[in-house]
């Protein structure tokens, strides 16, 4: 067994792995950068192109497949779960696998076949819907994929175990072991303690939060922060916005179930949130869908926000920007380019962190700073991560036992915690826990 470390080895995103049995290769995930996106996005590059794309970074550089003469040799490609990170990708490099299946559940596949009509792309591969806690046999192979279910910050996400000759590989990104959902299941916790008995080669786990020692929270935590900042809101008379990850359906089930309590009439604005929305809808997982009035046109948009200028008290308004990404609703806001003008005493509840990279760092710090100059009230943080804390990846090293530890999804200093969690277990660094950069080879025994 083989892994290359295509891409999400040395930074938040652009996840993409490859692994190789025998002369079989198997990648799992292929997302964006998303700080290459937004370089492309601030020169004015909307429609993207692969070589754009390459040339900031913002897609795995999987042409070291070709050197390595793995490229041909791909049987499966395997989608964890929904977010950009990790499928965004494959919409720009899936002509260099033709034919190859790709399998991901429910909600990834509507949202990936989402993206390939962005791109306006002819998709003649397989796309192969696969249910949560359930195992596939690959054609032409003799290996199995399984994907368990797991909880994380969108819909459908799953860990991934590859069943092979030589063993199982399992691959662990964005997860956690949340133990008080408020939609869906909790994670398949017995069947990872199964796997601890069948011989698992190697994980690869996500390291974004491995040097938090505290558990990272419920979603029933963050429901109750939502309804503690709610409360807080009495002008009945000033605008009241929400904001939170377009992707987070169950997220958005709870603002919009609290939402209905204030009387207002609840509309979605922006692009992103109506994609995910609709995709939830169309695999009958999106329960708020009949109390949303939904918006996704700017033309469509500004009309309304000229509304909500006028009668700021009958609307709350569910919109993007909560990284104060150029374009976004809020921060076209902000710099005064729609009908509405925030004023002293509206309300604005960030349901959502600053996704850990310098260029959203400084984005919603410039977001803030003219917002609350502004007078808004902002309730901040009012979130819970869907990423695992150190609690978590020692639960999941003491179910599943694995023989090597590879940190993925982070930067040096977020990964090397991971290692010293792996220490604990027994893990020594360069023999049986590693730390590789894009593009290298292990050889895992």
């Amino acid at each position: 067994m083989e892994m290359c470390s295509v891409g999400g080895y040395e930074e938040v995103g652009k996840n993409m792995t490859a692994v190789k049995v025998g002369e079989d290769v198997f990648i799992f995930d292929c997302g964006f950068y998303l700080p290459g996106i937004i370089e492309l996005q601030e020169h004015g590059e909307q429609n993207y192109t692969l070589s754009s794309l390459r040339r900031v970074g913002g897609v795995p550089d999987d042409r070291v497949l070709d050197k390595l003469g793995w490229t041909k040799k791909v049987k499966a490609i395997f989608i964890s779960h929904a977010h950009l990170d990790h499928v965004g990708g494959l919409s720009f490099l899936i002509h260099r696998y033709p034919n190859v299946p790709v399998y991901a559940t429910p909600f990834t596949v509507a949202v990936f076949k989402s993206l390939i009509s962005d791109v306006g792309i002819n998709v003649t591969n397989p796309i192969k819907t696969v249910q949560s806690n359930s195992v596939s046999k690959i054609k032409g192979t003799n290996c199995e994929i399984e994907f368990i279910h797991t909880t994380h910050s969108t819909l459908d996400c799953s860990l991934i175990s590859l069943s092979t000759p030589e063993g199982k590989f399992f691959y662990s990104l964005d997860s956690k072991f949340d133990d008080a959902p408020t939609f869906g299941e909790k994670t398949n916790e017995k069947r990872l303690k199964e796997l601890g008995s069948e011989n698992v080669i190697a994980a690869v786990m996500d390291t974004l939060y491995a040097s938090k020692e505290t558990s990272n929270g419920t979603e029933t935590d963050a429901k109750k922060m939502l309804e503690e900042a709610f409360s807080k809101v009495k002008d009945k008379n000033s605008a009241f916005f929400v904001t939170t990850f377009s992707s987070h359906i169950e997220r958005l089930n709870n603002i919009v179930n609290l939402a209905k309590k204030t009387k207002r009439e609840i509309v979605f604005l922006g692009r992103s949130l109506i994609k995910y929305v609709d995709c939830a809808t169309k695999i009958g997982k999106c329960p708020f869908r009949k109390d949303i009035k939904m918006m996704k046109y700017r033309r469509q948009i500004n009309s309304f926000l000229s509304k909500v200028n006028k009668d700021r008290g009958r609307y709350l308004v569910v919109c993007t920007g909560h990284q104060g990404e150029e374009g976004s609703i809020l921060e076209r806001i902000s710099r005064e380019q729609t009908p509405f003008q925030f004023r002293s005493g509206d309300s604005l509840i960030f349901s959502s962190s600053v996704i850990p990279t310098e260029v959203n760092i400084a984005s919603r710090a410039k977001l803030d700073k003219k917002l609350e100059s502004l007078g808004v009230v902002l309730y901040k943080n009012v979130h819970v991560h869907g990423h695992g804390s150190q609690e978590n990846k020692k639960r999941l090293l003491n179910y599943i036992k694995p023989k090597h530890v590879i940190p993925a999804h982070g930067n040096r200093d977020q990964e090397k915690p991971l290692i010293e969690v792996a220490r604990e277990f027994g893990f020594e660094l360069g023999k049986t826990s590693h730390l590789v950069l894009n593009g290298e080879v292990l050889k895992l025994n």
